[in-house]
């Protein structure tokens, strides 16, 4: 038992460390990515450290979500990389412990992760956005830190264009000064122009005021987009004139309370009871239109609703109502005179208007009001699938890990990227589809979980029964096989000779492989046709027999004590039963298949391609056991 309570601390300690750095690293790496993506508001705002590293802070807690799934992938995948890399793993499962159990301390670790991450999302990640955004946006409306460059317009002040031709940097002094006021509309604009000013800020930061000295003031006393082409204007010269120019530099933050509104702002209970809000007003708003739809009334034909008065009721109508008879519009309309008629037409065309902008105004704020739904499911959602990523990342990471046995983090890096990309692709497509209404919300919200769950268990399967999943070797003999690529003989060489064979049984066995390898040769076509091909092939259970023979030959062979006929058994070559040679067994699929015939085609060249290359190593199977034979049949030179 003590034991056991030494290796769950071995690994517990071997995990933490890799889990505390790479959760730090990753956290890190998506702050980053948010800084560039918002530079563009924060730069020039003349912002205070402790506000910016306000921000700074909730954006990392904010982070933690995309964060934490990766951290975990990467230590236990870099944790099991190391086991296996050291051998430590082994030495674990040699000693009867299952990797289950090896697993075990960190499967309670993960769990505790996850529960401790559904309270994060629902109790802290809520306060940290609501704070984020607000501290976001109020940087958003700040104005930019005043710096005017020379030579250039500057146009950063609402309603104000400044062009300084030179700055004195010593006393602050701007020379030949010239300012654009259109904050009353281009066509109401003064223009200022001056000698040299003077800028500076009023106490309380909330306007700029610009002292300047020796020059003009043009301004327009009417809007020069009236009919009259003479536009009066007042030009006033000063010596010394005094602006005030309304420019906030001061750092306002906006009120929390509207952002905590949001679907972001909010925890489980407060979605819950805003989705059901929601539901029970779309709910309504359907009955009302249903309703509104089914009871029209022939209000137009009956001159009875208000707007219709001046119409005379069309004669009969009254008596095929009583009578429960079809009403035939037509018929009614060209029983009223002309004019009646034509008012009947303008009525039923504003009616029509305002029928439609009622039902375009009702079908905007139903849409608003499903985009709203959706936007809270879908964050209620999220407080779970976190919690359900942890676990899926570390099922998926330490199983990896113990079967690609790659510790440091070259390797593992390398794969965790790879897996957290493709989850990262599948969540976001789900979510956006999600969000935009294409797919049902929980159909979104879950994608990744439904996909990648299956190769968490499929991976931890193959890592318990020791499979070599990712074993290189296992992939290029399959591709080999299927590609029908040559491959090497290689014989093992024995220095020790225990059981020797018999010469004459040798030549036996090798002269039936040479013999069935002719009867092969002879008895198949060089060049199938088509039909042929697609019909018949070659018989694959006599490859398989020729395969069989020859292994068990060479496989006898090697107990020779002649190294001449030892080393020949190399020229042998590899066969491989390959599907090319006959693609299918099945009469009716074969017919199909000849049915098929642009598309046979590229099959049935390959086909032939294939069927050349057996026969010429069956051929040469039938050299090489014909080169053997007669060098058996030769006296031994050791033994001579």
């Amino acid at each position: 038992m003590r034991i056991v309570k030494r290796l769950h601390w071995f690994v517990l300690k071997s995990f933490l460390p890799l889990f505390a750095m790479t959760f730090f690293i990753v956290l890190f790496i998506v702050l980053m990515q948010f800084l560039w993506k918002y530079i563009d508001d924060l730069v020039g705002k003349g912002l205070s450290v402790d506000v910016l590293a306000e921000l700074f802070f909730y954006a990392a807690v904010s982070m933690v979500p995309m964060a934490l799934p990766l951290a975990i992938l990467l230590a236990s995948l870099m944790t099991f990389g190391n086991f296996g890399e050291k051998f430590e793993l082994t030495a674990m499962k040699a000693s009867g412990i299952s990797l289950v159990r090896v697993m075990a301390p960190l499967i309670i670790l993960i769990g505790g992760i996850a529960i401790g991450a559904f309270f994060f999302q629902n109790n802290v990640l809520p306060h940290a956005q609501v704070k984020m955004w607000t501290l976001l946006f109020s940087m958003k409306q700040k104005s930019p830190e005043l710096e005017i460059p020379e030579g250039v317009f500057y146009d950063q002040i609402p309603g104000y264009n400044l062009f300084v031709k030179e700055k004195n940097q010593q006393t602050g002094m701007l020379y030949d000064v010239m300012i654009y006021d259109v904050s009353r509309g281009g066509d109401q604009g003064t223009i200022l122009l001056a000698d040299s000013a003077r800028l500076a800020f009023t106490p309380d930061n909330r306007y700029l005021f610009l002292h300047l000295f020796q020059g003009e003031e043009f301004e327009n006393l009417r809007d020069q987009s009236s009919l009259d082409a003479n536009v009066p204007f007042r030009r006033e010269t000063f010596l010394d004139k005094q602006v005030l120019i309304p420019f906030d530099a001061n750092f306002n933050r906006l009120d929390d309370n509207s952002m905590r509104k949001q679907y972001v702002g909010k925890n489980i209970s407060e979605l819950n009871q805003t989705i059901d809000s929601i539901n029970i007003r779309l709910d309504s708003i359907g009955r009302d239109n249903t309703a509104t739809l089914r009871s029209g009334p022939l209000a137009i034909l009956e001159g009875k609703t208000q707007g219709y008065s001046g119409i005379e009721t069309p004669p009969g109508l009254a008596e095929m109502k009583a009578k429960k008879q079809p009403i035939s519009l037509d018929s009614l309309l060209m029983r009223l005179d002309e004019g009646s008629r034509r008012r009947v037409a303008d009525m039923a065309m504003q009616n029509i208007r305002r029928e439609r902008n009622e039902s375009e105004f009702k079908a905007a704020t139903m849409a608003d009001d499903r985009k709203t739904l959706r936007r809270h499911e879908i964050e209620l959602l999220k407080k779970y699938t976190l919690s359900v990523a942890c676990m899926i990342m570390f099922f998926i990471g330490a199983p990896l890990g113990a079967i690609i046995r790659k510790g440091g983090i070259g390797t593992p890096l390398v794969i965790s990227v790879l897996l957290f990309l493709v989850y990262y692709i599948i969540d976001n497509t789900g979510y956006k589809m999600a969000r935009d209404g294409r797919w049902i919300v929980w159909i979104g919200m879950w994608l990744s979980t439904i996909i990648l769950a299956p190769l968490g268990i499929y991976v931890t399967w193959k890592a318990m029964n020791d499979s070599s999943v990712f074993d290189k070797d296992l992939y290029l003999s399959l591709l080999r096989k299927i590609l029908g690529t040559r491959q090497a003989r290689k014989i093992n060489y024995k220095e020790i000779i225990i059981n020797d064979i018999s010469t004459d049984d040798a030549i036996r066995q090798l002269e039936e492989l040479r013999d069935l390898c002719r009867d092969f040769a002879d008895s198949n076509r060089p060049l199938q046709s088509y039909l042929t091909y697609w019909m018949k092939g070659y018989d694959t259970d006599k490859i398989h027999q020729i395969i069989t023979r020859l292994e068990s030959t060479v496989s006898y062979m090697t107990d020779c004590r002649n190294p001449i006929a030892v080393n020949k058994l190399i020229d042998y070559p590899v066969l491989r039963t390959l599907w090319a040679y006959h693609p299918s067994h099945n009469r009716w699929l074969s017919r199909i298949l000849v049915m098929l015939f642009p598309i046979g085609i590229p099959v049935w060249i390959w086909g032939l391609q294939a069927q050349k290359t057996l026969k010429a190593d069956i051929r040469k199977v039938a050299a090489v056991s014909d080169s053997i034979i007669t060098i058996l049949k030769e006296p031994d030179p050791i033994q001579s």
